[in-house]
């Protein structure tokens, strides 16, 4: 399994909660507690996106432009950046400015058609939240800035049509391939903002396709518990046990070795937090098979034992 995969694999990335919205002008949606990773796709119409914690200018977006939103700050979606707030988005139910709740039943579900369709002069969107888990998700979100918008491309176009034509279909089995098709348009957002300029990808995620390194990577994710070494790795690649170590730490910013503790305290930190093995399973699940080892690399990790760390979170 490669990084990536593996990244959104272990942050449960799987289980997003899919909102449609049809709106016609003038129209503005404050979302209170958004999820740790947003996606927002203009299937038609445009929309301005706005973090009303940053202080950034408001983005525009057109049909088939997609937007990531990193973080659980408060963001507003409308449809220009001078519309005054109207809704407020809380714990799922909307609200009126003077905090009362809007009825249940006035809510009505629209199902959009294809891009440009639908109610005149209105702007159709898909918006997904996904809850990540634990300290690898915290890793996926170094990918992002708080807000990376991806123009409409070929790629992401044909799988945002998709997605389209499928909430119109209101057949069996829509929740799910609803949820898949949105976990595909996230990933190819994810690959085309971390192809472009301005993004600041992480080392490791540019070293993914460089012959040898983006195979020793993912050897590192397949079996993290492994007794690697750097010759091993080196002999896996096919490359010198110099040569790999050094072609290694350039492109990924770290040794091998480094990187690999770094991984392993990152999945015995969600280990310690989220399920009741000790300590000692905890330490040969990610390849420690004496735990005051693990113990010490936590701490230098983590700046606290694991015992101390697992009784905060």
């Amino acid at each position: 399994m490669d990084v990536l995969s593996d990244l959104l694999h272990r942050a449960r990335a799987g289980n997003a909660m899919i909102r449609q919205l049809i709106q016609r002008p003038p129209w503005s949606l404050t979302f209170a507690d958004a999820p740790p990773l947003t996606i927002v796709a203009t299937l038609g119409g445009h929309a301005s996106v706005r973090l009303d914690e940053a202080d950034a200018a408001p983005v525009r977006l057109s049909a088939g432009d997609l937007a990531l939103i990193s973080g659980t700050g408060r963001h507003t979606i409308a449809d220009d950046p001078d519309t005054p707030p109207q809704v407020m988005l809380y714990q799922g139910r909307k609200h009126l400015l003077d905090g009362s709740e809007v009825p249940p039943g006035a809510q009505r579900r629209l199902a959009p058609r294809t891009y440009g369709d639908g109610l005149p002069g209105a702007t159709t969107m898909i918006r997904g939240g996904y809850d990540l888990y634990g300290d690898v998700g915290d890793r996926l979100l170094t990918m992002l800035p708080p807000l990376a918008v991806i123009p409409a491309g070929p790629r992401t176009r044909a799988a945002l049509d998709l997605l389209a034509t499928e909430i119109a279909r209101e057949e069996p089995g829509q929740d799910a391939v609803l949820g898949r098709l949105l976990d595909l348009v996230l990933v190819l957002a994810l690959r085309a903002w971390c192809a472009t300029p301005q993004a600041a990808s992480p080392a490791w995620y540019r070293a993914l396709t460089v012959p040898a390194i983006g195979d020793a990577l993912r050897l590192l994710h397949e079996d993290p518990a492994h007794r690697w070494t750097v010759a091993a790795l080196a002999a896996k690649v096919g490359m010198s046990r110099a040569a790999f170590a050094a072609r290694f730490t350039d492109l990924v910013g770290e040794p091998p070795l480094t990187y690999l503790t770094g991984w392993r305290m990152t999945l015995g930190s969600d280990l310690l937090r989220d399920t009741d093995m000790t300590i000692a399973a905890v330490a040969r699940a990610v390849g420690y098979e004496d735990p005051f080892a693990f113990s010490v690399a936590f701490k230098r990790a983590r700046g606290v034992s694991p015992s101390l760390w697992r009784q905060a979170h």
